[in-house]
């Protein structure tokens, strides 16, 4: 049975918003240490006491996944401080490092001086649907 400090592998599908967004099929389970922090605390919320074997559907809400979308996270850059911006559509993925740190953003938008870019997690606001098999433990 799950418990804090279980080592667990499990299989998984998410869906948000009606589609598939991330699997574990075909690239094996994902390991976990349960009350480790290593997965959001939705999705470990309900993954306690579950057994090998045991398959559930799990909805985490944004608070209990990746967080609110925070306006603060979403920064007007002016084009000239981005590399390639003449390149650059909205829905693009760009990377962008501060004091050793990297941070990805997606466009939002871009007018003529401008590119909005988002800081946000790509899934927070999101509810997060989550299908899972416990495939073994290891206390």
């Amino acid at each position: 049975m799950i418990k804090e400090g279980s080592k667990v592998k499990f299989d998984y599908t998410l869906t948000v918003d009606g589609n598939i967004t991330d699997t574990s099929a075909g690239r094996g389970p994902l390991e976990y240490t349960h009350g480790a922090g290593h997965i959001i605390p939705g999705l470990e919320k309900e993954l306690a006491g579950m057994k090998v074997g045991d398959k559930k559907t799990v909805t985490v809400s944004p608070e209990e996944g990746y967080g609110k979308v925070l306006e603060e996270a979403i920064r007007r850059v002016p084009k000239t401080s981005i590399g390639g911006a003449e390149n650059l559509k909205v829905g693009d993925m760009v990377g962008a490092s501060n004091a050793g740190h990297t941070f990805r953003a997606v466009v939002k938008e871009i007018t003529d001086t401008e590119v909005v870019l988002d800081f946000n997690h790509p899934l927070a606001g999101k509810e997060l649907t989550f299908d899972v098999e416990i495939k073994e433990i290891n206390d």
